[in-house]
């Protein structure tokens, strides 16, 4: 069996990894696995590529879709959504914009983003005291 290189997103190498190991396979076997079961899945019998097409396009409703299809569209749209998250940059976005926005930090703890420039604080300026000034 000859191997290919591809590349992998780390979420699906990690489950990969986390499922190979209660079945006693490697990540790559899983991958393949995972893999040989979705080929054999769009091409069975039952499962109508034109008609999951058709709700994929918006010409036709999920519901009027088989459990069979209706697994595949839902696979398809997790992964179209997938890709447009990360895709995004919202805090890139916002900066642009002006914006102010909300987020949670790596502790859960709400922050409050801004892409305005921080006022700079005036330093005080030192006192200086003359001998004019002073009193004796």
């Amino acid at each position: 069996m000859t191997s290919m290189p591809t590349r992998i997103d780390a979420d699906l190498f990690e489950a990969a990894q986390s499922a190979g190991a209660v079945m006693s396979r490697s990540a790559t076997q899983q991958i393949n696995y995972w893999a040989r079961i979705g080929r054999e899945f769009e091409s069975a019998r039952g499962v109508n590529q034109r008609d999951i097409a058709a709700v994929l396009a918006g010409r036709r409703r999920y519901d009027g879709l088989g459990a069979l299809e209706q697994a595949v569209v839902r696979a398809e749209w997790d992964e179209r959504i997938t890709e447009a998250r990360e895709g995004l940059n919202l805090a890139a976005e916002f900066e642009a914009a002006g914006e102010t926005w909300v987020e949670a930090d790596a502790a859960g703890r709400t922050v409050t983003r801004s892409s305005a420039p921080k006022a700079r604080r005036k330093t005080p300026k030192k006192a200086v005291a003359s001998a004019s000034t002073s009193t004796r």
